[in-house]
């Protein structure tokens, strides 16, 4: 008697729920498309539902029309606000049972000191404070699904620092751009290492990446020296769909099913900055952000 056809036909990431952050443009949109390519029932998250609507129906015209695959869903919610940021798991645990992968991309980068509704410095309140309380939100899904992953984007900016200084961590002395932006990439290092010790034995994973230097709008329009600097490297620099590849690994690949609080640099796992190894160090982040997460809730 023959074994039933779906059963070597599914492909890789059938019956996985994947929840992808900034999944509406650069390397998250082409994630997105790859993990429902890849069969995943995908969450993609962002401000824009116009963009949204569109990957959406990018993803659903890819599949062409087959049922191998999961749905394929835009979930709005803007990352500068923590309320927002919890209506959104909210929304999550309401219409699915179980998520397998959540991968935080969501990212942005402020010119000037400004704050959220929140009262948080922009830059980190998104790159960072959001990303901690998705991840704390969605962590009884996670668990109830393990083995389950947390992906989340950092960069190479990280290692800009030597450590991070808790009192000027948002900019409160002085206000610099690849600074914020560094301070912010440094603590989703530290956060994902603290995590994996957290969830050690669980079966939900945390790893963190550099997807390298990729053609994105995250710099906004860029003016000056930086804007001709920006233009003498865009011919080096990544397309998206590139970019995307170490995202779409960490969170399918079978051989690192195992791996947890590791950092990758593209498709392959590289050391920190020595900082991010300081346990105490992480620790110290992982207070502070519940305290401002907490504030927000006042």
């Amino acid at each position: 008697m023959n074994a039933p056809a779906s059963a070597a036909t599914d492909p890789p990431m059938h019956g996985r729920v994947c929840l992808i952050t900034g999944g509406t443009s650069g390397i998250g949109r082409e994630a997105a498309l790859a993990l429902a390519d890849l069969g995943a029932t995908v969450l993609i998250v962002g401000r824009d539902a116009s963009r949204g609507e569109a990957v959406v129906n990018e993803a659903r015209q890819r599949r062409g029309g087959g049922n191998s695959g999961g749905r394929v869903d835009f979930l709005a919610a803007d990352f500068s606000s923590l309320a927002a940021v919890r209506a959104l798991a909210a929304e999550v645990r309401a219409r699915h049972e179980r998520l397998h992968v959540l991968l935080n991309n969501a990212g942005g980068v402020s010119g000037q000191r400004r704050l959220t509704v929140d009262g948080i410095e922009r830059t980190f309140a998104v790159n960072h404070l959001a990303t901690f309380v998705l991840t704390q939100e969605l962590l009884p899904l996670l668990r109830a699904s393990a083995p389950a992953r947390v992906v989340t984007v950092s960069s190479e900016a990280h290692r800009m620092l030597p450590t991070l200084d808790f009192d000027n961590l948002q900019g409160e002395q002085r206000y610099k751009m690849f600074r914020a932006y560094a301070v912010s990439k440094l603590a989703n290092v530290l956060f994902t290492y603290e995590l994996a010790r957290r969830l050690a034995g669980s079966g939900v994973t945390a790893n963190c990446l550099h997807p390298g230097v990729v053609r994105t709008g995250i710099w906004g329009p860029t003016r000056g020296v930086l804007g001709v600097l920006t233009a003498l490297a865009k011919p080096f620099m990544l397309s998206a769909q590139r970019g995307a590849r170490p995202l779409v690994k960490l969170a399918g690949d079978p051989a690192l099913a195992a791996t947890t609080g590791r950092y990758f640099l593209k498709e392959k796992e590289a050391p920190s900055s020595p900082v991010t190894y300081d346990t105490a160090v992480a620790a110290r982040l992982w207070e502070v952000s519940v305290a401002l997460a907490a504030q927000s809730e006042k």
